[in-house]
């Protein structure tokens, strides 16, 4: 039952909100702003990042901090009046690993600490219509439940067809037409939605440039743009699968969805043709794409051989590889490692970091990448993994070894590397989730990790 959704708000009056949401999911929410309190907004602000990238005023969560009382109070004040006015964002971009650019916005501190409230209004409604199956940016749920679920899927369901589904530019391209339609279907708080709807059309600026208009997508960067995405997708594409595979489904139909990273499982190959071009055209509605030179169809499980005539094939999702293979006593089993692209962009960023810092003292830079790689094993350390781990810390230690070497010209291989295999010795790998697949039955399966036909749960 780890999957359990354990998240409850904290606000009494938002529990009676989440529970009222949870016994009708067709009402309607008129009344909603009030909830914007000063206690909100404290929580917002607590609840901020502290080494987080100061907005366009140059405001940080310090700066911001100080006199934090009468601040909290004056925005409350101009919350309840309407003055309250969200700022363009700041643009800026971040190097992608295939080499291109995403556009990040960064808002002051006041936005984000609004929305961060609004946030926990809206989470108290959306938590019961979101799926089981969808795991991104959610209270309570994370990716590695994500990914005990869908190997549950793949080791126990009827799986022999995988599609992996890649949405094109899924945050750029929401339309907010549709949105703001998606989110009246339960809200009808006009000064809410006033809120929402400043945020999407605010804009950013660039340096050196007027204010630009924001006329589709939610803001990268923005607090609550996870949440609007998810409100979107729960209905263009959640919904739509669940409900198309009761109706036109032939087999077993499975989904699992971490943001805009989707996997869909099937029985027949039928249903994945069908289902993909359905959801394509549903898509649309809502501004999305699906990116077709990223999204594939592929044969995968026990039976890949006798469907296509030629081995499983294997695919990458939340930065793990999975494989259909076999235990040591022949059975089948759907083994993971960490996939190539993920590690070889870490060792990168070790490499570099190592040619930077290298003369920084030898126990600061032993502390700093212990931690590093406790990080690694922390993510990638699950079940079956341990020879990659064993992989990473090897290739960190010789890098760094390299870059050590180079800080003098009389720096001797033999001392250095008994230095660093007796006293500054960087942490074994370790298996961090030995968790495996989940332990139910089929029938139970269906509804926890993403459910097929036979079974027909009302998530």
């Amino acid at each position: 039952m780890s999957h359990a959704q354990k998240w409850k708000p904290i606000c009494p009056n938002l529990l009676r909100v989440q529970e009222r949401a949870r016994a009708n999911r067709e009402e309607r929410f008129t009344s909603l702003a009030h909830h914007l309190t000063e206690a909100a907004l404290l929580r917002g602000y607590r609840g901020l990042r502290a080494n987080a990238a100061p907005g366009p005023d140059g405001e940080t969560k310090a700066s911001y901090g100080k006199g934090l009382k009468r601040r909290i109070k004056e925005l409350h004040e101009r919350l309840k009046t309407g003055s309250y006015k969200p700022t363009p964002a700041k643009r800026i971009y971040l190097a992608k690993p295939d080499g291109s650019q995403r556009p990040i916005h960064l808002q002051n501190i006041e936005d984000k600490i609004v929305q961060s409230a609004t946030v926990e209004i809206l989470n108290s409604i959306y938590e019961s219509d979101f799926a089981a199956f969808s795991y991104g940016f959610r209270p309570g749920k994370s990716q590695h439940q994500a990914l005990q679920s869908l190997q549950t899927v793949l080791q126990k369901g009827q799986v022999n067809w995988v599609l992996d589904l890649d949405l094109k530019a899924c945050f750029d391209r929401i339309e907010h037409s549709a949105l703001m339609a998606v989110i009246q279907k339960r809200i009808a708080d006009k000064t809410l939605l006033r809120l929402i709807q400043r945020w999407l059309t605010v804009g950013y600026r660039e340096q050196g440039s007027q204010r630009q208009k924001q006329t589709r997508g939610v803001p990268q960067g923005a607090i609550i743009s996870p949440l609007l995405a998810n409100i979107v997708l729960n209905e263009a594409m959640d919904a739509y699968v669940h409900n198309w595979r009761k109706r036109e489904a032939t087999g077993e139909v499975y989904i699992i969805r971490y943001a805009d990273d989707v996997i869909l499982s099937f029985e027949h190959k039928a249903d994945a043709d069908n289902l993909r071009a359905a959801l394509e055209e549903n898509l649309q509605r809502y501004g999305l794409e699906l990116n077709k030179a990223k999204t594939r169809l592929l044969c995968f499980g026990r039976n890949a051989q006798r469907n296509s005539g030629k081995k499983s094939e294997s695919f990458d999702f939340l930065g793990l590889t999975h494989i259909a293979g076999k235990d040591r006593r022949g059975r089948y089993l759907v083994k993971r490692k960490t996939a190539r692209k993920r590690m070889q962009r870490s060792l990168r960023q070790i490499r570099d970091w190592c040619r930077k810092h290298r003369h920084e003292p030898l126990a600061w830079q032993w502390k700093e990448l212990s931690a590093k790689l406790r990080g690694h094993y922390a993510y990638y350390g699950i079940r079956g993994n341990l020879k990659s781990l064993g992989q990473y810390r090897y290739q960190v230690w010789k890098y760094w070894r390299q870059c050590l070497r180079k800080r003098s010209q009389k720096g001797k291989k033999g001392r250095l590397t008994e230095l660093l295999n007796t006293v500054f010795i960087l942490p074994m790998p370790k298996i961090m989730r030995p968790d495996n697949w989940l332990p139910v039955d089929p029938g139970y399966l269906l509804g926890r990790a993403g459910c097929g036909k036979s079974a027909r749960p009302d998530l």
